[in-house]
């Protein structure tokens, strides 16, 4: 005798991480968070926005980091601009400000420019492309000395 029980379909139940709903959340504020930040910072002095970021709004309490503590005074003096800013970009009730002094977090760098490839490079690459056996290796040389041409090609215009 069978079993008249069905079987349901079983579902693909992994997702990304980002997909979790508390890391999305955390994800979510993190990215509210820097694009206030940078909104906030904007009309600051250059020196002085190096030196500060925004590091929490909660219960109507904006809180910046500062790296020293002249940097705090400094920053202090925007604080009623920055709250005011604060209000009408995020929309929230925001009565207090505070800075604390503490180490930045790292910027990451800027990203550098590539050196472009030299004629020789490329001719050099050409040469061992067809020296090569492995034709899929020798295409890989072949698009590599490729990049040269493409990249000599802008420096001209």
């Amino acid at each position: 005798m069978q079993s008249s029980t069905t079987h349901p379909k079983k579902t693909s139940l992994s997702k990304t991480i980002g997909e979790c709903s508390p890391v999305a959340a955390l994800t979510a504020r993190a990215r509210a968070l820097d694009a206030l930040d940078r909104k906030l910072r904007q009309p600051l002095p250059d020196a002085l926005r190096r030196q500060c970021c925004l590091a929490d709004v909660q219960a109507g309490r904006l809180v910046f980091l500062a790296s020293s503590s002249v940097w705090a005074a400094k920053l202090r003096f925007y604080q009623t601009a920055l709250m005011a800013e604060a209000r009408v970009v995020s929309g929230l009730k925001i009565e207090k400000f505070a800075v604390k002094v503490a180490r930045l977090p790292p910027v990451p760098p800027e990203q550098t420019r590539r050196k472009p490839l030299s004629k020789t490079a490329a001719e050099h690459l050409k040469t061992a492309a067809r020296s090569l056996p492995d034709p899929e290796l020798a295409a890989v040389f072949l698009q590599l000395a490729a990049l040269a041409e493409d990249s000599s090609s802008v420096q001209r215009k």
